[in-house]
């Protein structure tokens, strides 16, 4: 049986990567200023927040895909195989997820939609382990069941720059936010599961880095004290190359030895954080 892994763009799977590996990618539309963009087709992560660096006050949101775009995508890949696995970001982030499932439910099994309550950086690496179950002759139940039991082990860590872009997204108040940038202070965010909250508060960029670093150390910790295979990963929503390198060179700093990947944080995160923004994250690989 022929199983193909379909996804979304808030995987940040590129189009290089898409063709290198045969996984089809669904763009999330991004809305800036009322004129809709898609994300990876005209409007790419270092344009996005130089836009929003250069933009503070412009309105940006997020949708879900229409549903004829997801079924043109799935209807095409079924031309070619017997079924498909299709990984969505997180329903507990977006409601993507729930339509997924109710078009999927018209395929007659052969649509299986992995909700492993993944976004950016964890759902690529969600692509790569359902890539390899499908070399190693899983089906698509299989797969969904193998990343839905491991999805709950992923724990991402986010600094943010500004506070003005949480304030608009609604996570804090407009009250915090001022009180916020006049004391420095900058919220670093954590994503476990189903959701985003604030881990902890801290004054200036530079801590913030700091703790970010320090609590990703002792999570790894724990991870492999538990015997859990993971992989580390870094990401950021910075908008030159020195900050991106800067970032990338002190993830590597703090793990020495380790194998980290670098992405830019995906358009439905980066909406919320603005740009500047810096990350880590922890995910279990799914083996065969």
């Amino acid at each position: 049986m022929s199983t193909a892994i379909v996804t979304d763009s808030n995987s940040g799977v590129t189009r290089e990567e898409s063709l290198a590996w045969g996984v089809r990618v669904v763009p999330m539309p991004i809305i800036i200023d009322s004129v809709t963009h898609y994300e990876g087709v005209d409007l790419f992560p270092d344009q996005f927040y130089r836009e929003l660096k250069g933009h503070v006050h412009a309105s940006v949101t997020t949708s879900q895909p229409a549903p004829e775009d997801i079924l043109r995508v799935w209807d095409q890949v079924l031309e070619d195989h017997d079924e498909l696995v299709y990984i969505p970001m997180s329903s507990g982030l977006s409601s993507s997820c729930q339509t997924a499932n109710a078009l999927a439910a018209d395929y007659g099994g052969r649509v299986v939609v992995a909700d492993n309550h993944q976004i950016s950086v964890p759902q690529k690496n969600s692509i790569r382990d359902a890539l390899t179950l499908a070399q190693a002759g899983y089906t698509a139940p299989e797969i969904k069941e193998k990343l839905e039991k491991g999805g709950e082990d992923t724990l991402i860590f986010i600094g943010v720059d500004t506070l003005e872009f949480l304030r608009k997204g609604g996570r804090i108040t407009a009250a915090a936010a001022a009180v916020g940038s006049i004391m420095g202070i900058k919220p670093l965010l954590v994503i476990r599961g189903q959701k985003l909250d604030v881990y902890a508060k801290v004054r200036g960029v530079k801590h913030c880095k700091a703790q970010l670093l320090e609590v990703m150390r002792r999570s790894v910790e724990e991870y492999r004290a538990k015997e859990i295979p993971i992989r580390i990963d870094a990401a950021g929503s910075f908008d030159n190359k020195q900050e991106e390198g800067d970032w990338i060179a002190a993830a590597h700093a703090a793990f020495p030895g380790e194998e980290i990947q670098y992405n830019p944080l995906t358009l439905s995160i980066g909406t919320h954080t603005g740009p500047g923004a810096f990350g880590m994250a922890i995910t279990r690989r799914i083996l065969p």
